[in-house]
């Protein structure tokens, strides 16, 4: 596949809970390796995207597909193991199981080949502060730690795509700032990501290309450096930030 190929692709998606359409017909195109972030104000359709490529929720209209293989009308776990990882919002760590558990989780939704152990093991050399609480509940861990599981967790699936929905959301910042490293670090080493994040100025510092949702239309895309330079989106995203 070229590099300019869209890797993941979500072709004219309409998705409707009842009466209401959260998607209207929106295409989102992620090349592989890339960084892509996903701009818009609350109830834009941001976290729908998510859940249309995660099989979360069915589709009115369009298609999703994955390095050339349709992803939409899969059950969410074949789905993952097609090879989505997710990062969701609100973090989803299980609070009744330990860190380690938690962790496993993810190697067993995955479809990679590489064994457990080797995949636990990455995970903790990225995440070292993990290592002396895989024996910890996660309900015992801060929101930054949680973050971390469920980075490691998606991580652990081995997957082609990553989706990270709000991933700084109710963190201190010097937690969010380790986020953004983290995310910098996969965009180098050429993990291909999806990014829902409500801090655009950051999120359009890491991204290579950007989209922007209302009322779950498509209304702008370019490059992160085209967007952040824009003065419609700048005043609409960035506020005093951008000033």
């Amino acid at each position: 596949m070229s590099l300019t190929t869209p890797y993941l692709r979500l072709s004219g998606v309409t998705v409707r809970y009842g009466a209401v359409t959260a998607l209207d017909g929106a295409s989102i195109d992620v090349r592989r390796g890339e960084t892509v972030t996903i701009l818009g104000a609350n109830g834009a359709g941001k976290t729908t995207i998510m859940r249309a490529v995660t099989g979360l929720v069915g589709l009115a209209a369009g298609e999703v597909h994955l390095d050339g293989s349709r992803l939409d009308g899969m059950a969410p776990h074949l789905v993952a193991r097609a090879g989505v990882g997710v990062v969701p919002e609100g973090r989803k760590v299980y609070g009744r199981l330990s860190v380690r558990e938690n962790l496993l989780m993810g190697s067993r939704l995955g479809g990679t080949q590489a064994s457990e152990a080797d995949r636990l093991e990455h995970v903790l050399q990225r995440f070292p502060a993990l290592r002396a609480r895989l024996n910890d509940s996660g309900a015992l861990l801060s929101g930054g730690e949680q973050q971390m599981v469920a980075l490691g967790r998606a991580l652990m699936t081995g997957p082609k795509v990553l989706l990270m929905d709000e991933p700084s959301l109710g963190l201190a910042p010097l937690m969010i700032d380790a986020v953004f490293r983290v995310i910098a670090d996969l965009r180098e080493l050429g993990v291909t990501i999806l990014l829902v994040e409500q801090n655009a100025a950051m999120a359009l510092e890491i991204a290579d290309r950007a989209y922007v949702l209302q009322t779950g239309k498509v209304v702008a895309s370019g490059t992160a450096s085209e967007l952040r330079h824009a003065p419609a989106i700048a005043d609409a995203y960035l506020g005093a930030a951008h000033a």
